[in-house]
């Protein structure tokens, strides 16, 4: 029964969040999210289209089409 106490202890070391990581998006995402578009891997929905990249150029900015 002492090896589930133990068990748990490691668990806990093991998943615990660390509070000192911060996850910085590069500055195309960060760019295309401000102007309340999103990102997407492919191309883009219809009545969207592709205004920039994000992550570095690995996804595309979509962003409403006008008028649609």
């Amino acid at each position: 029964m002492r090896f589930l106490y133990l068990l748990l202890a490691v668990l806990f070391f093991l998943f615990q969040a660390s509070s000192g990581f911060v996850d910085v998006a590069p500055a195309d995402t960060v760019a295309c999210r401000s102007q309340q578009n999103f990102c997407r891997l492919g191309t883009c929905p219809p009545t969207f289209e592709a205004s920039g990249t994000c992550h570095n150029g690995a996804l595309l900015c979509c962003s409403k089409v006008p008028g649609v």
